[in-house]
């Protein structure tokens, strides 16, 4: 995988302050982030579909990565450069028959045990958190802190690139990649912020900083 990954919006629209994510994403591009990722949990397939055919029109034009959270037929049916998974979606093996060899697959995990099996089972990075406390998910499972340790042990456990999520800020995101991380994805920090396209600018410029890509 060639494209950076070291700013990485994840959208999420009850998070944007009333502003629309289309809105959330072109100032996203404007600041320089490197991957989207529609999120929409609360939306319908139907309307899903239609933000990600935007979104991959916006995206593709900026030359910006954009992948689906959970829904392998959304992305290939917007031509979606990937898909990102959970546990309670698709095995990486499944999505990476659908989506073809040169899609992108990306595979959230918590552990050490997570990561090696999510790279054998073939996912091209991984999305690694709760790095910290967020409100951004919905159970109390899903918001337990990893901390930079765990996320310095799966950096140096898998040859993927290591995206770290949960919590993550500009103030810290410097500590973050300092840790290991080659990237790291966020979602109030830029949905929620005065100014997404300045957020994003910070939070790349941390990265940076921090030694990412």
């Amino acid at each position: 995988m060639n494209k950076p990954m070291g700013a990485y919006l994840v959208t999420q629209s009850n998070r944007s302050r009333g502003r629309s994510t289309r809105e959330i994403v072109d100032a996203a591009i404007d600041g320089g982030v490197d991957v989207v990722q529609l999120r929409e949990k609360h939306a319908t397939a139907r309307e899903r579909y239609a933000l990600a055919r935007d979104i991959r029109k916006r995206t593709w034009d900026a030359d910006v990565t954009f992948v689906v959270n959970d829904r392998v037929d959304t992305a290939v049916a917007v031509g979606a450069d990937g898909v990102h998974l959970g546990d309670d979606d698709l095995p990486v093996g499944v999505a990476r028959d659908i989506l073809g060899p040169d899609a992108l697959v990306g595979r959230s995990v918590s552990t050490v045990e997570g990561a090696r099996a999510a790279v054998d089972a073939g996912a091209d990075y991984l999305g690694v958190g709760a790095v910290f406390e967020t409100s951004s998910k919905e159970t109390a499972e899903e918001e337990t802190e990893i901390g930079l340790e765990t996320v310095e042990s799966v950096a140096n456990a898998v040859d993927v690139p290591v995206v770290a999520i949960g919590g993550i800020t500009p103030e810290n995101a410097e500590d973050v990649v300092a840790a290991g991380a080659d990237g790291v994805a966020v979602v109030s920090a830029i949905t929620a912020a005065d100014d997404p396209a300045a957020a994003t600018r910070e939070l790349a410029a941390a990265v940076e900083r921090g030694g990412g890509r």
